[in-house]
């Protein structure tokens, strides 16, 4: 392969890239701890952050006092250089984010897609409404990270199967490509949780873990060495269909509900059983997704706060058993030493659920995982599209310095 000689302008570029880099990552710092951390002298880290100020990608952002003399400025990156929009898409809710290049989040809204069935439409309604309330135009953003339940073609980037979004078939990925001027990432909504887990969660710094999602859908996103797994086919993780003991294997799997551990453990499973136990949260019939999982997560936390008594401790103690059957099966294959159990009914099951989790797990299983409930609140997908969007403009910006 080609190598580029040693010149002193590819010194410059690299030493650029590397300040920059870590003014991303670490924050402002004055001249002296940027070549502190560096090893740059003082005469050339001067000379390379005037060489970013001059492109717009550093300024002073304050100052700190010291010792004798005059105070040393401080310098950040401008974090105006660089927006990017995360996007949570579900059958009935679509989220928005905007961030800078910081990953500072400007805003996040929610809106109702109305029942238009065009991903390209949805998509850009939800962008210029977030835009819109973050007071920028949809021309400044860099980079875009959709989330979506379902599986993802790892060749074209398109869903396969995604039952609950019939809309979003081969072709989908290009078409908002080009409908939004740059490249966009559709991702697993269960993955972006995870990276948002690790990022700010119970996983925090974690290279080895699970996330096992259980809401009205199911899922599993696998962390190993500090990079996602998902299959050559894109399907690892869709423990929905996970064969577990003493329940019907699927006939169909484009019907969801249709998967065995699904069936077991999903918010359209819970309900009844914590109705049978006394527990019970109000769903209209032909309720939307999001209600079916606000009233499953609202009968769970009824139990876990009656935990102290029999009705409370029955329900769990069951809820834990059935979690456990699978859990015990990613355990045995994967031994992730960690394991978060996320989405509205792991959440809600907290730390009550967790540990019976983990005692059921440790008696079948010599796989022995630390069970703890998630700890992102608010929308833990949206939040990672935004991470995985963010990193995609810095990773352009840092690109852009040798250009």
């Amino acid at each position: 392969m080609d190598r580029r000689p040693g010149t002193p302008r590819l010194l410059r570029e690299l030493n650029d890239r590397a300040a920059l880099e870590l003014l991303l990552t670490g924050g402002p710092m004055t001249r002296a701890q940027l070549g502190e951390r560096t090893g740059l002298s003082k005469v050339t880290a001067s000379q390379l952050l005037a060489r970013l100020e001059d492109r717009g990608l550093v300024e002073v952002t304050g100052e700190q006092a010291g010792g004798r003399g005059p105070n040393a400025a401080i310098y950040g990156v401008v974090p105006s250089s660089a927006f990017v929009a995360g996007i949570h898409v579900e059958r009935d809710e679509v989220s928005a984010g905007v961030a800078d290049v910081t990953g500072r989040v400007v805003t996040e809204i929610s809106v109702d897609p109305n029942g238009d069935g065009n991903p390209v439409e949805t998509v850009r309604g939800a962008i210029a409404a977030a835009c819109g309330a973050a007071g920028i135009s949809p021309e400044a953003l860099r980079a875009f990270v959709i989330g979506t339940p379902g599986v993802l073609d790892p060749r074209t980037g398109d869903l396969w199967l995604a039952v609950n979004l019939p809309a979003w078939h081969e072709g989908v990925h290009d078409a908002l490509g080009a409908a939004l001027g740059r490249p966009v990432t559709i991702e697993n909504d269960v993955n972006l949780a995870a990276m948002a887990e690790r990022a700010t969660g119970a996983a925090q710094g974690v290279d080895d873990f699970v996330l096992v999602w259980i809401g009205v859908g199911l899922g599993l996103a696998t962390m190993l060495g500090g990079k996602l797994h998902r299959g050559v086919g894109g399907a690892a993780g869709e423990i929905g269909y996970l064969p577990v003991p003493g329940v019907p294997l699927p006939q169909d799997i484009t019907h969801p509900a249709t998967g065995a551990f699904q069936s077991l453990v999903g918010a359209q499973a819970v309900l009844p059983l914590a109705a049978s136990y006394g527990f019970e949260a109000p769903t209209a019939a032909g309720a939307v997704r999001a209600a079916v999982d606000a009233s499953a997560g609202g009968a769970v936390q009824a139990a876990v706060d009656a935990s102290a008594g029999r009705r409370g401790a029955e329900f769990l103690a069951e809820l834990a058993s059935r979690v456990a059957t699978g859990v015990a099966a990613i355990s045995v294959v994967l031994d992730p030493g960690l394991v978060v159990l996320g989405g509205e009914v792991g959440l809600a099951g907290g730390a009550e659920l967790a540990s019976r989790v983990a005692a059921e797990v440790g008696r079948i299983s010599p796989a022995k995982p630390e069970v703890v409930p998630s700890a992102v609140r608010g929308r833990p997908v949206l939040r990672g599209a935004i991470l995985a969007a963010v990193e995609q403009a810095r990773a352009e910006l840092l690109a852009s310095v040798a250009s």
